[in-house]
């Protein structure tokens, strides 16, 4: 059943009321949320689209000014950051508190972003434009935390399963869905994340990437092993363009925009 969202609501801007629903449902980290809210939310990141946290995807007309520099990703260069400025992988950070981080990955076509996992999270996904191939995986048994290196057996969610938007949003959570998974851009392409709770090096959610490799004995099934990220390979920052967040004074909202992986 739709939600039909009050008046005071609608007025505000998508990524405001993305920014207050996250709040209200992932504020208590002791109250895991129930599947009532990941689908509300699921709804929510449906109606949102490119130009609505601030990037152009080139479909449809913009007023986006020309550039007036050479650096296309400068808030000077318009209203709108222009898709085709995206020249590697490119992290455009909105939000990040203890509770849950928002923000946007933009892809030239043919990038990779690495087999990766979500320890203990939960994440919400929206394609916002363009495609992707998708490789994804859950662990059988998870590897123990104390594990020098991560490795184990998995089983296939998704093998080269191709995305295209417009598209409903998907959902991965921590043990199922598709906890790890990869990314390759088969046309420019950007998806909008929210991670509750975000990684933290501190708090023993680290970003690890992986190598699989698929037993050929065991169909729907590879094996994992934790793998140094390649030397070359970066993610740059750019800043928000989209509407003005209000957000909750008890956020520590982390500033992202020289943001490098």
């Amino acid at each position: 059943m739709a939600v039909a969202f009050p008046a005071h609501i609608m007025a505000l801007s998508k990524v405001q009321r993305l920014y207050d629903a996250c709040d209200v449902v992932f504020s208590s980290p002791a109250a895991a949320p129930t599947l009532g809210e990941i689908r509300w939310l699921q709804q929510i990141l449906d109606g949102v689209e490119a130009a609505d946290v601030g990037i152009d995807d080139g479909e449809k007309p913009s007023s986006t000014s020309p550039p007036s520099s050479d650096d296309e990703l400068s808030p000077k260069s318009g209203r709108l950051l222009p898709a085709r400025a995206f020249t590697r992988i490119t992290y455009v950070h909105i939000h990040q508190c203890d509770d849950f981080s928002m923000g946007v990955f933009c892809f030239p076509a043919g990038a990779t972003l690495p087999l990766h996992d979500h320890p203990e999270m939960v994440v919400l996904s929206k394609l916002l434009y363009g495609s992707v191939r998708v490789r994804s995986y859950d662990w059988v048994a998870a590897p123990p935390r104390s594990a020098a290196r991560k490795c184990g057996l998995a089983r296939v969610v998704a093998a080269d399963e191709v995305r295209r938007a417009p598209g409903e949003a998907s959902v991965l959570f921590p043990r199922s869905g598709g906890n790890l998974h990869a990314f390759t851009a088969m046309t420019p392409c950007a998806i909008l994340d929210v991670l509750t709770p975000p990684y933290s090096e501190e708090h023993g959610r680290p970003s690890t990437y992986f190598t699989d490799v698929p037993i050929s004995s065991l169909p729907g099934f590879a094996f994992l092993e934790e793998t140094d990220l390649p030397e070359d390979f970066s993610v740059a920052g750019a800043p928000y363009l989209g509407p003005e967040l209000t957000v909750d004074m008890d956020d520590d909202d982390d500033d992202y925009d020289d943001y490098e992986e």
